[in-house]
């Protein structure tokens, strides 16, 4: 059972399928309900070795977000190498398509009423903040912030760090390589180098992966200044959202 309903009507739904004496179908949850609810398994495919064989066992799968993808993607690894601590003070910057942002906001822009950039979970209470702390690892809460564009759909997730600020005072090369490590290759998830065929990549545009499940992510980095930037960059309705909903689908169905 896949169940594509609001927060309310999903917990309404399983807790009906829970009361069934027997022949309780599985549950595919893509709402927030169930993201970080006891007996639920998070629907990141990526997220750990082995967590892909997790999901396909599982009777109870929630999900992911599509900025926590982003965000877990670039933190989750690093904290499981030592380079990033548990309590360091994560900040999430995050840009996406229109559609990632529900009917109302849709239809505004659709109707040429929004504007053409706005900041906005401005209260810090954004929903998606207890699923990207739980699942990165981090006992500190992030400051996560995201905005949304003009375009329909397309994502960029960014998390900038100092890197004197971190163990061992690792370079870009030691995060982009503790990436690759995790993620290995051949994957929906890839490393890439910002470095490409000798030019330095300056700028990134967020649609170039419209239309497909793959999520790219890269490290920059000033040495000048010991900075880096972590960026992640996904279709927020491809491995963002329904992509990645398929891919959970036939892990479960013992398809992938």
């Amino acid at each position: 059972m896949i169940l594509c309903l609001h927060d309310a009507a999903a917990r309404e739904t399983v807790s009906l399928v829970e009361g069934l004496s027997r022949n309780r179908p599985r549950i595919l949850d893509a709402s927030t309900a169930h993201r970080v609810a006891p007996g639920w398994t998070y629907g990141f495919a990526e997220l750990a070795p082995g967590h892909a064989e997790v999901i396909r066992s599982s009777d109870r799968v929630a999900n992911p977000g599509c900025y926590p993808t982003g965000a877990i993607a670039l933190i989750r690894p690093l904290v499981d190498a030592g380079l990033v601590p548990v309590d360091y003070p994560i900040s999430v910057n995050a840009v996406s398509g229109y559609s990632g942002g529900g009917r109302t906001m849709i239809e505004a822009y659709e109707a040429g009423t929004a504007p053409a950039f706005e900041l906005y979970g401005l209260g810090f209470e954004h929903k998606h903040v207890p699923e990207l702390q739980a699942y990165t690892g981090l006992t500190r809460r992030p400051i996560f912030i995201p905005s949304v564009g003009n375009f329909r759909q397309g994502m960029l997730v960014s998390v900038p760090l100092h890197l004197d600020d971190l163990p061992g005072n690792p370079s870009a090369r030691d995060l982009e390589e503790a990436l690759r490590t995790h993620y290995g290759e051949g994957g929906l998830v890839n490393v890439v180098a910002t470095n490409q065929d000798g030019t330095r990549v300056e700028r990134l545009e967020p649609e170039a992966l419209n239309d497909t499940d793959r999520l790219e992510l890269r490290v920059f980095e000033s040495q000048a200044y010991r900075h880096a930037l972590l960026v992640a960059r996904l279709d927020n309705l491809g491995k963002g959202a329904s992509g990645a909903a398929v891919q959970n689908a036939r892990l479960m169905l013992g398809l992938a």
